[in-house]
């Protein structure tokens, strides 16, 4: 076990919803298999919008220019792997509103290890027994979509 603080990490998500408010998460096979938001780390010179909008590309295939990139809804701070390295990975999270057409995996240029894509309506996501990261993310839909859009960024477990 380490006992230094891994290296710092800096990432960001999109909570991305569409026009009947379905959150689109991605599936992944590793670690038992969960679903988890699009997002991903920041490059070179680049702030979290540039990277939300960049990894929403990336991941889903989606045009920037049909992304209605709305405000960062929380944080949250996860020590893990990545690439065999320990890392602490911190997190900001952002709304995104896409029309579900808008969306084509096709033409994804970085669809990493994604298993899977899929849009869960909030019944869907409160009710599944599979892991869902960020385990915050049905209560921070449900604000969302009841117009309850936090005033600052809260804190995700």
């Amino acid at each position: 076990m380490t006992t230094s603080t891994p290296p710092l990490r800096q990432a960001a998500r999109a909570v991305v919803l569409d026009a009947d408010d379905r959150v689109l998460l991605l599936g992944y096979d590793e670690n038992g298999g969960f679903w988890a938001t699009p997002g991903g780390s920041l490059e070179d010179q680049e702030d979290h919008t540039q990277a939300v909008l960049r990894e929403l590309g990336e991941e889903l295939g989606a045009d920037e220019k049909a992304v209605e990139l709305g405000p960062q809804l929380a944080v949250r701070s996860k020590d893990h792997l990545v690439g065999g390295h320990e890392v602490r990975q911190e997190e900001k999270y952002f709304l995104a509103r896409v029309a579900a057409a808008e969306v084509d995996p096709a033409r994804a240029t970085q669809p990493d290890n994604i298993r899977e894509l899929r849009w869960w309506t909030l019944p869907e996501l409160r009710d599944t027994r599979e892991k869902v990261y960020p385990a915050d993310l049905a209560n921070l839909v449900a604000a969302v979509v009841e117009g309850r859009i936090p005033a600052r960024p809260i804190i995700l477990a």
